[in-house]
C-alpha cells in the first residue's frame, strides 16, 4: 500500500490524538475509516459522473435552469 503525508492543523491533530488514545486505536485506522466513509458517501456521484450520458444530461439540465426554461412537473414525466 502506498503512503501519503497529510498535514493536519495542530489543534485538530491534538484532539485526534486524544480520541485515538481514549479509543485505543491508532490514528491511521481512524483516518482510513473516515476516508472509507467519505468515499461511500460520494459513491453515487462518482457512479453518475462515470457515465458520459449522465454528465451531458446534468449539463443540459443546468443550462436549462440558467436559461429559465420551465421544467416538467412530476405528472408530466414518463412513467
Amino acid at each position: 500500500m502506498d503512503t501519503v503525508t497529510v498535514r493536519i492543523p495542530k489543534e485538530k491533530r491534538d484532539i485526534l490524538k486524544i480520541i485515538s488514545s481514549v479509543e485505543r486505536r491508532d490514528i491511521k485506522s481512524i483516518l482510513s475509516e473516515l476516508i472509507d466513509e467519505y468515499i461511500e458517501n460520494h459513491q453515487e456521484t462518482l457512479d453518475l459522473l462515470s457515465k458520459p450520458e449522465w454528465v451531458e444530461s446534468i449539463r443540459k439540465g443546468k443550462k436549462e435552469v440558467i436559461d429559465g426554461i420551465k421544467g416538467k412537473s412530476l405528472h408530466e414525466l414518463d412513467n
